[in-house]
């Protein structure tokens, strides 16, 4: 009845899959978990989590190559037995031990359920903060906001979905990262039946400050590449309409050369202990106003 899809990368996913396996031998009902390492460099941890095969049910395997996050997920959803996925990301972990019997899968009528996200309340250490301030001001989001925008609320770190519907949502095997934008996009033109839940799981592999500044980078790299494919609509994200309100109020040109000035002294604030998630917002707009430029 239900496949758990796990793509990971250099991450032990041994203390998620043994959570998730009890939950499921609970639940009564037919399962398979499956993970696909995308080539991990890290040989002490692929042979760790090659223990997994262990379990009943389980399975491990390995791409050949490394072929990103997303042609990954493909190939795990094509291999899934069962009608119903449930993608989960490496770095997480499900915040309560009933975590499986909250989906009710067996009457759930939506097509693709968000459960929500979490991080840990105790501050991580000193280089992760900005990735820890980002995700529980940005992400960690109660239901009541989140049905507010259904599809962009969806986090595919943790998403149960019908098979038939993800591989038609996931149309594209691009090594992007930051593709989840090209993916609720198609979610929302099927119309799909989105739901919430308050389910959360908890998000532990926080990046260091510099690494997800250089994350956040790609991803607005890639957001910007399917809008200039036409993929999605010019004003799909909040940081689009954003670009475009200070276009439409000559503030463009003023804000670049604003920021262009004091973009060291930003950097510096976003690589530190304290990080401001405001500086962080005028930096990602920066970033996206770049990019634009060079179309122009």
């Amino acid at each position: 009845m239900l496949s758990v899809l796990i793509p990971t990368f250099n991450y032990d996913i041994t203390t998620l899959v043994e959570n998730l396996s009890r939950q499921l031998r609970d639940s009564h009902f037919a399962f398979e978990i499956r993970v696909l390492d995308d080539c991990s460099s890290n040989t002490e941890i692929y042979h760790h989590n090659k223990t997994i095969s262990a379990l009943p049910h389980c399975h491990f395997s390995q791409n050949k190559k490394n072929l990103g996050r997303t042609a990954t997920r493909q190939a795990l959803a094509e291999s899934a037995k069962y009608d119903w996925l449930l993608f989960m990301d490496a770095d997480v972990l499900p915040q309560n031990e009933n975590f499986i019997h909250h989906f009710d899968i067996e009457n759930q009528k939506a097509d693709v359920v968000f459960g929500g996200i979490t991080y840990d309340n105790k501050k991580p250490e000193k280089d992760k903060m900005l990735r820890w301030k980002y995700g529980k001001s940005r992400e960690s989001r109660p239901v009541s906001e989140r049905i507010k925008v259904p599809y962009l609320s969806i986090i595919s770190g943790c998403c149960l979905i019908k098979k038939e519907v993800f591989l038609k949502a996931n149309s594209f095997l691009n090594n992007f990262y930051g593709a989840d934008v090209m993916f609720v996009q198609n979610l929302e033109q099927m119309q799909v039946r989105a739901k919430h839940i308050d389910n959360p799981v908890i998000h532990l592999g926080l990046e260091t400050n510099t690494s997800f500044i250089e994350k956040t980078k790609r991803g607005l790299e890639s957001l910007y590449f399917f809008e200039k494919e036409n993929k999605i609509p010019d004003n799909y994200r909040p940081i689009q309409k954003a670009y475009q309100s200070l276009q439409k109020n000559g503030a463009l040109r003023f804000f670049m050369a604003i920021i262009r000035t004091f973009e060291k002294t930003m950097l510096k604030n976003l690589e530190s202990s304290s990080p401001s998630l405001f500086l962080f917002d005028l930096y990602r707009l920066y970033y996206y106003s770049q990019l634009k430029k060079q179309s122009l």
